[in-house]
């Protein structure tokens, strides 16, 4: 017969995480100017866990049984040199502890590790943009014990780690709902047995949390160290920008400073209240397409959800903080909120209230918003692809840049600059504007003072696709034909060279050229947008833009792509050279090997691979062994 300690859970040691191993390693060693942040990661979390049984309780009020009030307790053993946070909040099972504790269950994580230098001053930003969490305990202790008791289950857990690679979860005795994690100090840490060091960092930190935070020592009485009201409800006027600081660290879990802070109620039909932020750095996971929404929704100070999709667009996911609702019903529930019209509303009025700050800030701090544009703005250029209800105040939002100079531009900007007889906005994507701007394409619009926008934002093809024009004036791609720069005023001596008769012998020398490349493009031409180049790609007239075509294939959307157009420029030395070589001698072997290597040089401009590197080796071997013979 099988004893009862034969069928018992028995301690599993069990290794962190790759990515966890390697934070702890940089908490550990290079966060040593921040320590004292541990603290407030732990109350953060805490409250976060009170928060999350509030909830559950709603619809499950025997879960808080007879503990009701949701507090957090900082407790000192001066002689055992521990600090214990502690919760009566939801509170974890064994699967919590391994996911939670074990792991970084973030989308992004992986990516966000590689990025670490080594470099500790490089690394403690990167980690701002992260967070700290759970694993701040270990920059201030050589060993950490977590006991835990997850509401409405029996079993308790306890939780072990020295932050050295691996951990132990083993059953526990009895323990109340909740959490409690015990820090046991290392040298120098001293200070953080110091009430009144606590209580500093308390009041600093967390006075915001619309929780108690209680501080016991061996034989004191408790003390409530904060303030314990909710932040947003407070008046503005009553609240420093400091707190304001310090909520948007613990609603954000970020170390940066924010860059716009947006708190107001709204009264009348629907009320609530929202307290905003935008970060003054790009989170690491902006991008990844698991990442939750960064708003806390609240109904009468009752957390509800953290990831509540109906509460603000996909294109403003970069906002952190809360809002609270006093007309939504207590129970509700996440299939409820997708199609809630008061939550509907609310969305309508902080889009709106964002966009209007926004648009305050784009105007009267035109450097801010550039800086701001620079984290954020391909996130905005989401909502033009497909928000048609903002979408022209999100164009008027919009920076980039452009051949005008270094700065970005708007693009009311850009129609004020237009030149006479320039009925369109010219514009080039790319994968990066340093190399755009070195594109043979731009050299006739740049000769002719014509200002082309550039963008690099892989979301700048799509949005590009469904806007058709921006106050009347239609958007062109510089990499599609049937653009006529003759009729804009404007010019200089490269734009009357362009524009010259063709030279002696050009007529042959396409012909030559459309004999040797046959069906490897669609046409040879006499090109007008080229002033120094030899030559470059082109698209038909009305077929797709090159690189949006390249994105598609690359994402195995087109299965081929149309044949483009070699433009060549009769008043480069070359093209000159081999056009009189062309009059002389059009079936001259040199001249098909010209035409191939010279498409091929087109193709590596626009970041295309050559179709026969082997062939393309040998003909650039035999125009050098040429040039160097004098053949």
């Amino acid at each position: 017969m099988s004893t009862e300690a034969e069928t018992a859970p028995k301690a599993e040691t069990k290794p962190f995480q790759a990515e966890v191993s390697k934070l702890l390693d940089l908490m550990i060693n290079s966060l040593y100017s921040n320590q004292e942040i541990f603290l407030r990661e732990l109350i953060s979390n805490a409250s976060d866990a009170c928060d999350k049984l509030r909830y559950a309780a709603i619809t499950q009020p025997e879960l808080l049984g007879d503990d009701p009030k949701l507090q957090v307790t900082i407790k000192i053993d001066k002689k055992k040199r521990t600090i214990t946070v502690a919760d009566n909040g939801i509170g974890m099972n064994h699967d919590d502890l391994v996911e939670n504790l074990g792991t970084i269950a973030r989308s992004g994580t992986a990516a966000f590790v590689d990025q670490m230098s080594g470099d500790s001053d490089k690394d403690v930003s990167l980690i701002g943009q992260f967070g700290v969490g759970f694993y701040s305990a270990f920059m201030v202790a050589d060993k950490v014990t977590v006991t835990t008791a997850k509401a409405g289950e029996n079993t308790a857990w306890r939780w072990r780690s020295e932050g050295a690679g691996e951990y132990t979860i083993e059953p526990a005795e009895n323990a109340a709902r909740g959490t409690a994690i015990e820090l046991h100090l290392r040298r120098g840490m001293n200070e953080f047995l110091e009430p009144t060091r606590l209580r500093t960092i308390v009041k600093t930190y967390s006075d915001h949390i619309a929780l108690p935070i209680l501080l016991t020592g061996d034989d004191d009485a408790p003390e409530t160290m904060n303030d314990a009201s909710a932040l947003w409800t407070r008046p503005k006027s009553d609240i420093t920008k400091e707190q304001y600081t310090e909520f948007y660290h613990h609603a954000a879990h970020a170390f940066d400073e924010p860059w716009l802070t947006l708190h107001n109620k709204a009264e009348g039909r629907i009320e609530y209240t929202n307290l905003l932020f935008i970060p003054s750095s790009a989170p690491f996971d902006l991008f990844h397409p698991d990442r939750k929404h960064g708003i806390k929704l609240y109904v009468k100070r009752v957390f509800i959800t953290d990831d509540c999709e109906g509460l603000v667009p996909r294109w403003l996911r970069f906002l952190r903080g809360v809002v609270d609702s006093e007309d939504l019903p207590l129970n509700i529930s996440r299939e409820m909120l997708q199609n809630n019209p008061v939550l509907a509303r609310i969305k309508t009025a902080v889009c709106k209230r964002v966009l209007s700050e926004l648009e305050k800030k784009s105007t009267k701090a035109a450097e801010e918003y550039a800086a701001f544009w620079q984290n954020f703005g391909a996130v905005l250029k989401e909502g033009i692809y497909e928000d048609t209800e903002y979408r022209d105040r999100l164009l008027g939002l919009m920076r980039a840049y452009s051949t005008h100079g270094d700065d970005l531009v708007s693009l009311k900007d850009y129609v004020g600059r237009m030149k006479d007889g320039q009925s369109e906005i010219f514009y080039m994507t790319g994968e990066d504007v340093a190399a755009l701007r070195k594109s043979p394409q731009l050299e006739g619009f740049v000769s002719r003072g014509i200002e082309v926008l550039l963008l690099s934002d892989p979301v700048d093809d799509f949005w590009l696709q469904s806007v058709p024009e921006f106050e009347g004036k239609p958007f062109k791609s510089v990499t599609q034909g049937g653009i006529d720069l003759s009729k804009i005023e404007g010019g200089d001596e490269k734009k009357d060279k362009a524009d010259a008769p063709p030279e002696e012998g050009v007529g042959e020398l396409i012909q030559a050229f459309k004999l040797a490349l046959e069906d490897a493009v669609k046409d040879v031409r006499v090109s007008d947008r080229l002033t120094d180049s030899a030559v470059c790609l082109v698209a038909d007239e009305g077929a797709l833009d090159m690189h949006l075509e390249r994105l598609l294939k690359q994402h195995q959307q087109l299965s081929s792509t149309a044949q483009k157009i070699l433009e060549i420029n009769p008043a480069n030395a070359l093209i000159s050279s081999l056009a009189q070589r062309a009059k002389a001698s059009p079936s001259d072997p040199a001249i098909a090997d010209a035409a191939h290597l010279l498409l091929d040089q087109a193709r590596i401009i626009e970041g295309d691979p050559v179709t026969d590197p082997a062939a393309f080796a040998r003909r650039m071997t035999d125009a050098m062994a040429r040039g160097l013979t004098g053949g």
